[in-house]
């Protein structure tokens, strides 16, 4: 399945790897409609995954090795299976109990219609009828996404009470801060009104309806959170984090979440949507350091997102698309597509701030395209009869040995069949075992990247300056003042735009070429040199 005991056996791989931090998925008590994101208990561990002591012989183990644990904590909604849902369905109409989530009734002869013209992120209406306790029909619930997750009402004194207690719980077990799903969800527009354009959260799958997200109260929340967690920091001098997952497409609003007191990071999804390109990565860079001073959290993969191998592999070898320049013809499109994602991944590593790291981003892994149906379990494929992928493809579990007849050393051998998505056999070439052994491999990539950012000193400032004047399709940038990264986007190599360029420390071409030139991707990407003392 992938459980906390599995965790703790891969630490040192992980140690190895370079990281500073876990961040851990829901693992809590969970019928698990959508990948444990639908909490019934906050406070307990599946039992799927281990128990309380399992995560607490994780968190001693992490930090045995320098790594923190930064757990998923789910504040928008609860899982119909949560006890005090139980208990609001039970309850009736107008109760207390009611009042700690969103029902109201409906609208039209017999309450058949929903409140409003909310629509569900994962597809359909944002709204499900429930039989009430004598089997009449009753009233309605507000579920932003699945109607197995039901939207808690954060103006309830209880909900805010609630996760004080939980964060509470697992700070004092030794956590060392909180990934917060959907931070700009939790309050909405009192009255819950009808928006012109509430079926755009449909139909594009971002938060758009400003009546459901974003609402001012939301930052209270964090101040209050922020305090709390301060209080730790107070108690013992140990930072803890607060990173929030804003899906938000106005960067000035993603920047309110980290104004001081509240969220200290939250995540930079416009570099993992940039298309391949050195001006769009400009732009995406400029704009993030400029509203978010204190630092950026980056970000290009995660179990949200196709992952990057997959999202840069062109489609077409032959014609321009998308504004990109015509590709070779005879190019290999998935190789096109991991050249890219590995010089996409230089250059995020050459970036002041943190960085977040999706498992199997380190081995170049793409998404699986072909699982088969009886498999798929995220509800947005389903709510949506299929005509949305859905997120398993990039759920996939890394493979850690090359042998698929013992699942790639994800489960025991004597597993018949894995609990959770299988690997396809191909995946033997890119099995952490493997790549470990390859001296130019992806895994190792990540390695050295990770290495240089903590002994370069020039990667340790918040300094970064971004040239002018480059060629078309290279993107030029220097930390600190010894170190400057070339990211060549073309499919030519492009001279070194300055005299006399130092030694290269890292390069993800893994052939030689001519030097003062940045070669091309593909089927090379990124190269990061040190020029003399005097630029």
């Amino acid at each position: 399945m992938g459980d906390l005991a599995g965790v703790v056996e891969k630490l040192p791989y992980l140690a190895g790897l370079g990281v500073d931090g876990l961040w851990l998925n829901p693992f809590y008590a969970s019928p698990g409609h959508d990948h444990g994101y639908d909490v019934a208990d906050h406070c307990a561990v599946d039992p799927a995954y281990g128990s309380l002591e399992c995560f607490d012989h994780l968190v001693e183990a992490a930090h045995g090795h320098g790594i923190r644990v930064i757990l998923d904590v789910v504040p928008n909604h609860a899982s119909i299976a949560h006890p005090w849902f139980a208990d609001a369905l039970a309850a009736g109409p107008g109760s207390p109990q009611r009042a700690r989530f969103h029902f109201a009734d409906g609208r039209g002869p017999g309450g058949q219609l929903p409140p409003n013209n909310w629509r569900s992120i994962f597809g359909g209406p944002a709204w499900t009828r429930i039989s009430e306790p004598d089997g009449s029909p009753g009233q309605w619930y507000l579920h932003t996404f699945a109607a197995e997750q039901p939207d808690w009402n954060w103006t309830h004194p209880d909900v805010p009470a609630h996760f004080e207690q939980v964060l509470s719980f697992w700070l004092d077990r030794g956590v060392d801060g909180f990934r917060i799903d959907v931070a700009q969800g939790l309050h909405k527009k009192p009255g819950l009104p009808d928006h012109p354009d509430a079926a755009a959260d449909e139909a594009t799958g971002d938060p758009v309806n400003p009546h459901a997200w974003n609402q001012p109260a939301v930052h209270q929340v964090w101040r209050s959170w922020r305090a709390l967690v301060e209080t730790y920091t107070a108690a013992d001098g140990r930072d803890r984090l607060l990173i929030g997952e804003v899906g938000l497409t106005d960067p000035a609003a993603v920047a309110d979440y980290t104004r001081p007191g509240e969220l200290h990071h939250t995540f930079c999804f416009p570099f993992a949507h940039a298309t391949f390109d050195a001006q769009a990565y400009r732009r995406v860079i400029d704009t993030a350091l400029a509203h978010h001073p204190g630092g950026v959290a980056w970000v290009a993969n995660n179990h949200d997102l196709p992952r990057a191998v997959t999202r840069h592999t062109p489609t077409t070898t032959t014609t321009e698309q998308d504004g990109e320049e015509g590709l070779p013809a005879g190019a290999d499109p998935a190789q096109i597509g991991l050249a890219r994602a590995r010089a996409q991944a230089a250059l995020m590593l050459a970036l002041p701030g943190a960085v977040y790291l999706y498992q199997g981003e380190e081995l170049g892994l793409p998404d699986v395209l072909d699982l088969p149906e009886t498999v798929l379990k995220d509800p947005m494929y389903h709510r949506s009869n299929g005509t949305r992928p859905g997120r398993d493809g990039c759920r996939v579990p890394l493979p850690w040995t090359t042998n698929p007849d013992h699942h790639h050393g994800f489960s025991p051998p004597t597993t018949t069949t894995p609990a959770w998505l299988p690997q396809p056999p191909t995946w033997a070439d890119l099995a952490a075992d493997t790549q470990h052994h390859t001296t130019t491999s992806t895994l190792n990539l990540y390695r050295q990247a990770l290495a240089l950012r903590r002994t370069i000193p020039d990667l340790t400032t918040h300094t970064l300056t971004i040239h002018n004047n480059t060629p078309p399709g290279l993107l030029a940038l220097t930390r600190g003042t010894h170190l400057t990264t070339y990211t060549n986007t073309t499919h030519h190599p492009i001279p070194t735009p300055h005299p006399h360029p130092g030694q290269p420390i890292l390069t993800t071409h893994p052939t030689p070429h001519p030097p003062d030139t940045i070669p091309p991707t593909p089927p090379s990407g990124t190269t990061t040199t040190t020029p003399p003392t005097t630029r």
